[in-house]
C-alpha cells in the first residue's frame, strides 16, 4: 500500500483549502450554489533543506500557513461578494490583516499576563515575575481565554458554519487517509476530530509556553519587578514565540505519529476536547465542498502537474458536474 500524501487543510468562508505536497485548492460555495475552485501547484517558499531540520521547519511552516490561510481567506471572501464590493475590500486587506495580529497578540499573550499578575494582588500572592509559577498561572489563563473565545464565537451563525466547514475539512482528510473513496456518505461516517489540528497546535503551544517561559525568564531576566520587569516578561514571551512554535510543531508530529492509539492517546485529548468546540457536524452540502477541495490538491500529486493557469477560478453548477469533470483531471 503506497504511503499517502500528507494533506493539510483549513476552512474558510463557505468553503475548504487543501494542501498536499504538490497542489493548492479552495473550494467554495457561492451563494448561488455554485461551486468555485481555485488550484494551483504548491511549491513552498522555504524549500531548501536547512528549513526542513527540526525546530526550524516548525517556523517555516506556521509562517508559510499563515500566509496561505490569509489567501485562502481572501479568495473565500470575494466569492461571496458583488464587483463592487470587491473594489471596496480590496484597499481594507492588509490593514485587517494587521488589526486581526494586533488583536491576537493583544488577546492571547498581554490579557493573561496582565490577568496573571491581577489574580496574583487580588489574593494577595506575591508572584515573582520570573517564578514557573507565575507562567503557569499565565498558561492557565490562556486556556481559559481561548476556550470562552471559542465558545462565544461558535455562537455567532457565520462562525458556526465555518466550524461546520471545519468539520468537512477533517472528515474528508480521515476518509482519505483511510484510503477510502471520496464519497459523501464515506466522509460523513468519519470523526470530525485530527490530531494534526491548528486547534490541537494552539493547545500544544499554551503548554510548551510555559514550560519555556519557566525556564527561560529565570535565566534571561532573573531580576524582573515593577512595570519595566512586567515589560520585559512581556517582550520576552513575545521573542520566544519562535522557538515555542519550533517546539509545538515537534511535538504535534510525534504525538499525531504515535499516539493515535492505545494508551498514549490520552496526549491528544485537551486538543480534541478543543477540537469539539471548533468543529460541528457538516451537512452534505458542506461535505460536497471538502471533498471538491481534496480532489483538487491531490490530482497534482498523482500526475506530477506542474503548470499553473491565469484564467481564474473554476466554476461548477453542482457538485455532480465537478464529479463529472473529475476523470479528466485525474488523467491530465
Amino acid at each position: 500500500m503506497a504511503d499517502k500524501p500528507y494533506i493539510g487543510g483549513q476552512a474558510v468562508i463557505e468553503g475548504v483549502m487543501m494542501r498536499s505536497p504538490g497542489g493548492l485548492s479552495i473550494a467554495v460555495r457561492r451563494p448561488d450554489g455554485t461551486l468555485a475552485v481555485h488550484e494551483e501547484p504548491y511549491r513552498s517558499r522555504f524549500g531548501q533543506k536547512l528549513w526542513k531540520l527540526p525546530g526550524l521547519r516548525g517556523v517555516a511552516t506556521l509562517v508559510e500557513s499563515l500566509s496561505i490561510g490569509f489567501r485562502a481567506l481572501s479568495f473565500s471572501a470575494e466569492q461571496q461578494m458583488t464587483e463592487e464590493e470587491k473594489a471596496e475590500a480590496q484597499d481594507g486587506g492588509k490593514l485587517a490583516m494587521l488589526l486581526s495580529t494586533l488583536f491576537a497578540v493583544g488577546l492571547f499573550i498581554a490579557l493573561p499576563q496582565l490577568l496573571a499578575s491581577g489574580s496574583g494582588k487580588l489574593l494577595g500572592i506575591d508572584f515573582g515575575l520570573s517564578d514557573a509559577a507565575y507562567h503557569g498561572v499565565i498558561g492557565a489563563f490562556k486556556l481559559l481565554i481561548v476556550f470562552v473565545y471559542l465558545v462565544a464565537i461558535s455562537r455567532i451563525p457565520e462562525i458556526r458554519r465555518v466550524f461546520q466547514y471545519h468539520g468537512a475539512e477533517h472528515k474528508t482528510i480521515n476518509a482519505y487517509e483511510k484510503e477510502l473513496p471520496l464519497t459523501v456518505e464515506n466522509v460523513r461516517a468519519q470523526t470530525t476530530l485530527h490530531p494534526r489540528c491548528g486547534t490541537t497546535f494552539l493547545v500544544v503551544v499554551v503548554l510548551v509556553s510555559i514550560v519555556v517561559g519557566s525556564i527561560a525568564a529565570p535565566l534571561l531576566l532573573p531580576n524582573a519587578e515593577g512595570v519595566l520587569g512586567w515589560l520585559s516578561i512581556f517582550a520576552l514571551r513575545l521573542g520566544l514565540l519562535p522557538a515555542i512554535a519550533a517546539i509545538s510543531f515537534e511535538l504535534q508530529r510525534l504525538s499525531a505519529r504515535f499516539a493515535t492509539k492505545g494508551p498514549l492517546r490520552i496526549f491528544l485529548w485537551p486538543g480534541f476536547l478543543f477540537q469539539k468546540i471548533s468543529t460541528r457536524e457538516p451537512d452534505d452540502d458542506q461535505i460536497e465542498v471538502a471533498i471538491t477541495a481534496m480532489e483538487a490538491a491531490v490530482w497534482r500529486d498523482r500526475v506530477g502537474a506542474t503548470e499553473v493557469s491565469d484564467d481564474g477560478p473554476l466554476v461548477f453548477p453542482s457538485f455532480e458536474r465537478f464529479l463529472e469533470a473529475l476523470p479528466a483531471l485525474r488523467s491530465s
